[in-house]
């Protein structure tokens, strides 16, 4: 399983919040070169912190629009793109559950309103199913 080919922790150990509720149209495949979850949800919907942690970039990115990347403890990186606003700013401390954006369809890599998640670990990307459960 690629998404622990690199992981030395237990999932089971780690309670991460699912960061949007809605449908999930793309799923995390290497092969297709696409690390990441996309969820879709309706524009304007709340995206929450998957753990507390340090927001270490909230801007404006060509391809992934309104961008926010989290560094949380145990080497942990979440990062969260397309949004319509972000609601933290670089240097926050956010909490486990908090708002942190408002869902949207900016940049220019967004086919409609939706967020693409991406998790990291230890400089990895990794499955985020592999520790949430977007059901």
């Amino acid at each position: 399983n690629l998404a622990l080919k690199h992981v030395r922790v237990n999932p089971a150990n780690y309670n991460f919040f699912v960061p949007l509720k809605g449908v999930v149209s793309d799923t995390f495949n290497v092969d297709r070169k696409h690390r990441a979850m996309d969820i879709v949800a309706p524009s304007k919907s709340v995206i929450k912190s998957i753990q507390k942690g340090t927001v270490i970039f909230s801007s404006w990115t060509t391809g992934g629009g309104q961008t926010l990347i989290i560094q949380h403890p145990n080497d942990f990186l979440s990062v969260y793109k397309h949004n319509s606003s972000l609601t933290k700013n670089q240097g926050a401390l956010v909490k486990s559950g908090e708002v942190i954006a408002i869902s949207g369809n900016s940049g220019e890599l967004t086919t409609g309103p939706h967020l693409h998640f991406e998790l990291w670990y230890d400089g990895y990307p990794i499955n985020p199913t592999t520790f949430i459960d977007f059901e």
